[in-house]
Order: C-alpha cells, then structure tokens, then sequence
C-alpha cells in the first residue's frame, strides 16, 4: 500500500487568529480540521496508510485521534518543533521502505486525482514529481497614465504561473538529498534533483486551495462543500 507523509508541524504564523492556540493542520473546515479532509481525500482514492510529522502543539493532533477513531493506518511521529520541511521527511525514513510515496503538507486542499498522479510518476520514473497548479487569483490589473485607467482587466487564473502546490510523489533514494532536519524541502533537495532532471511536474487544473490567511480558511468554508 502507498504511503502518505503529510507535514504537519509547521507554526502556521499567518494564520496566528488560530495557531496560538492550536496546530494549523487542526483548524477546522466545515467543522472538521483541515487535516481530516486531506486525509478522506486520499482515503478515497483507497490510500489510507498515513504518516503524520508532528511538531508545534503536536499533543492537540495525538489528542485528537486518541479521541475520534478512523479504519486508516494513522502513524503520527515528533519531528521536532523546529524542524524544517525537508527534515521532517528525512525523519520518516524509516518508516518509508523502498516504495513510492506520497506527501504532502497539512493546510492544502485539491481536487487532484491521486491515482493519475501516481501513474504519472511511475510512468516518468524519476525521483520526485510535484503538483504544479495555478495559484488563485487575487487582484485585478490595471494601468495607469498619471491618475486615469488607461486599462482594467479583472485577473484571471490563466494570467497565473504554474506555482509548486505539494501533493508530491518521491521515491524513498530522494531522501539522500535532504541534508539534515533544518534543511528545507523547497530548498536544496528539490532544486538539486530539478537540476538533474529528476524533477516532474503533475500539472493540475482544478481545484486547489491553501490555507495560509483567515481568507484563504473562509473562503474554504464556502466552497468544500463535497467534505
């Protein structure tokens, strides 16, 4: 079975409404924390095998799944409070074998089909494919000429470029490429194996939310309806 790595132990600092007090990966979403949707995502695609790196308040998210039970394999593992993204994988390593897996953080939510995504990466056979999506759009373009609107143009997710939005794949032989646990995912490891050429991206258009603002939380709260 697949396994998933879902990073969850960052401070969650932008959204600090919430995180003072809990882990972001808690903060809930039509009355579930967002962590439990992105694990029903994967569950139903039948990936249910899950290994979650804890680290600030990681005591509320033990608590949690002492108190509500779930038919998943739920492994949840201290990684540290300071760690960094990279560290945290390269912590789980031993709990990973030698199969493919996923990961992805603990604060975003997509409609992406995780049995293509699987495929895909099977199918390229390199170390690492991420989810390359298009980031939501927030403002509208305009062009001035001293204080006249020369041009209005409301933004639209084509004027986007393709941005990394986790939902990763890897291969357990990428872990060699994380230093230590202060070392970033998006940072050296990942630069270092796209400069080899074993980088793919999974390119997904539809739906793909973070939580980094308390208007990226309402905004979820509108739309997951399907949860």
């Amino acid at each position: 079975m697949t396994k998933i790595v879902i990073l969850a132990g960052g401070y969650g600092t932008r959204l600090s409404e919430y995180t003072k007090k809990i882990p972001k990966p808690m903060v809930k979403i039509k009355n579930k924390p967002i962590l439990v949707h992105i694990m029903k995502h994967y569950a139903n695609f039948g990936f249910k095998d899950f290994y979650i790196a804890l680290g600030y308040k990681g005591n509320v998210i033990k608590n949690y799944f002492k108190k509500n039970k779930f038919s998943w394999n739920i492994k949840l593992v201290d990684t540290g409070i300071n760690t960094m993204t990279g560290g945290r994988i390269k912590k789980l390593k031993k709990y990973l074998g030698n199969e493919s897996f996923f990961a992805t953080y603990g604060d975003g939510i997509s409609d992406i089909n995780l049995n293509k995504l699987l495929k895909f990466h099977k199918r390229n056979k390199k170390l690492v494919t991420l989810t390359a999506v298009r980031p939501p759009a927030r403002f509208g373009a305009i062009k001035l000429s001293g204080n006249k609107v020369k041009f209005f143009k409301e933004k639209d997710k084509i004027d986007e470029g393709w941005i990394n939005g986790g939902f990763f794949v890897m291969e357990t032989s990428f872990i060699k490429y994380i230093k230590n646990s202060q070392t970033f995912l998006e940072k050296e490891p990942l630069e270092t194996v796209g400069r080899m050429g074993e980088l793919m991206a999974y390119k997904h258009k539809g739906f793909w939310q973070c939580m980094d603002t308390k208007r990226d939380k309402d905004y979820l709260d509108k739309v997951l309806k399907k949860f």
